[in-house]
């Protein structure tokens, strides 16, 4: 018969210093295709699509699709898609971080070219600076801010992008308020 040789389990601290060396091996790579190539030679085929279907999840989620939807866009199950959301509920903190870096920024540097040419959109807002005042001065204020006070300016952006269907939804309840007070009255 033969013997196996029983391997010792790592303790909790030794876990953590592994944990912090994976850490600092990804964030030590400057490109996404250096990370990539990190991850590819890490993980097989299959844990990096898992990896990357949570991480898209978790954005839909964010965005506020439905389970259905999610499972249409990304062929994952139920289950999964509950894990990431119970995730994101409990503490989500890594996965929203992510999805804020992700974004695209929302200025795009004009050319040299936009930039001298006098009919080019970049030089028809500072020529209309009245009617575009606003989002000059958000550009501005942007370009001037470091980058955590980006990403909160982001945050606050994406945060405003939702009011109108928060306030469509108060109006609805205040709305059938004052018609169950009419129709008691």
């Amino acid at each position: 018969m033969a013997k196996f040789a029983i391997i010792p389990k790592l303790n909790k601290k030794q876990r953590q210093e592994l944990m912090l060396a994976l850490c600092h091996a990804i964030a030590q790579m400057k490109k996404p295709e250096e990370a990539a190539k990190l991850l590819t030679d890490l993980l097989s085929p299959q844990e990096t699509e898992m990896i990357a279907k949570r991480l898209e999840i978790a954005k839909l989620l964010i965005q506020g699709k439905t389970y259905e939807e999610i499972r249409k866009i990304l062929k994952s199950g139920y289950a999964t898609i509950a894990r990431v959301n119970t995730w994101l509920n409990i503490s989500g903190e890594g996965f929203k971080l992510a999805f804020i870096r992700r974004q695209k920024p929302l200025i795009k540097e004009p050319t040299i070219e936009e930039k001298y040419d006098p009919f080019s959109w970049y030089n028809f807002k500072r020529r209309y600076s009245m009617y575009f005042g606003v989002e000059l001065f958000i550009e501005e204020l942007i370009k001037q801010s470091n980058k955590n006070q980006r990403n909160k300016i982001f945050t606050i952006l994406q945060s405003m992008e939702n009011k109108p269907n928060i306030f469509k939804r108060i109006n609805r309840e205040v709305q059938e308020q004052f018609s169950k007070r009419a129709l008691n009255t």
